[in-house]
């Protein structure tokens, strides 16, 4: 049995997330079935988390498990790239020692989520406008806040499958890039839903509808109910994930 990581970038628009799900259609699905009949063999692939419904990922890394040896990974990429449909695109598929996960083995994945503060008919399928537009030094100061807490129960999608909430935020900030307000966050892992609901808590606090100090106490009521209204996931993407250099063979 022979394990490799493939890397990959999708359009979520018309995806119900990565996830298979019963009668819903999926990017794991879609890989699975064109693999398999490239292969000729029954492939699953695990990917290194969920994204939602409409959400989107730049940089996306999923692991299979082989038969048989891929001796030429470039053909396959390239055989799967006219495969696969517009929305899904290859970028390499490299083999990895048997202990490499795709989700477990990740050390951090990064999201981005983007806001447009002109109108944009060219950019408008992957952003989110609001009004007023938030005051990004505000926004930054509650991003501040997130770095001293490890529980993030009010940003969670509730009764979800996970047995901890807890989460170590790497990064977390606003910063302007020409007509578009871009916020980064990094972590080793993330709970359903926590980004969008981050973002649409953090737009309060820009807009002056909380204060930073109230940020604060949310994350501490523990409290979904508490926090802000997720914003849509069409603007957000995910955009990288770390790996330990020893895993690759």
């Amino acid at each position: 049995m022979c394990r490799y990581f493939i890397e990959l970038a999708y359009n979520g628009s018309e995806y119900n997330g990565w996830q298979i799900q019963p009668n819903a259609p999926s990017v794991q699905e879609d890989l699975n079935r064109a693999l398999s009949l490239l292969l000729g063999q029954k492939i699953n692939v695990t990917g290194a988390g969920r994204t939602d419904t409409g959400v989107h990922a730049s940089f996306f890394v999923a692991h299979f498990d082989s038969f048989t040896l891929i001796e030429d990974t470039l053909t396959l990429t390239d055989k799967l790239n006219r495969f696969l449909n517009k929305n899904i695109a290859i970028k390499r598929i490299y083999p990895v020692k048997e202990e490499a996960h795709a989700r477990f083995s990740a050390l951090s994945r990064t999201y981005k989520y983007y806001i447009d503060k002109v109108k944009n008919p060219f950019t408008y399928p992957f952003t989110f406008r609001v009004r007023p537009l938030p005051d990004m030094q505000r926004m930054n100061e509650a991003c501040r806040i997130l770095f001293e807490y490890d529980d993030f129960t009010s940003f969670s999608k509730l009764h979800t499958d996970v047995k901890t909430n807890n989460c170590r935020i790497m990064e977390a900030y606003w910063k302007e890039e020409g007509h578009q307000l871009v916020f980064t966050i990094k972590a080793d892992r993330f709970l359903r839903n926590m980004v969008r609901a981050i973002v649409g808590t953090l737009l309060q606090v820009g807009q002056h509808k909380i204060t930073p100090e109230q940020f604060r106490r949310i994350i501490e009521s523990r409290d979904r109910g508490n926090a802000g209204t997720s914003v849509p996931g069409n603007a957000l993407f995910l955009c990288d994930i770390e790996y330990p250099d020893y895993l690759k063979c």
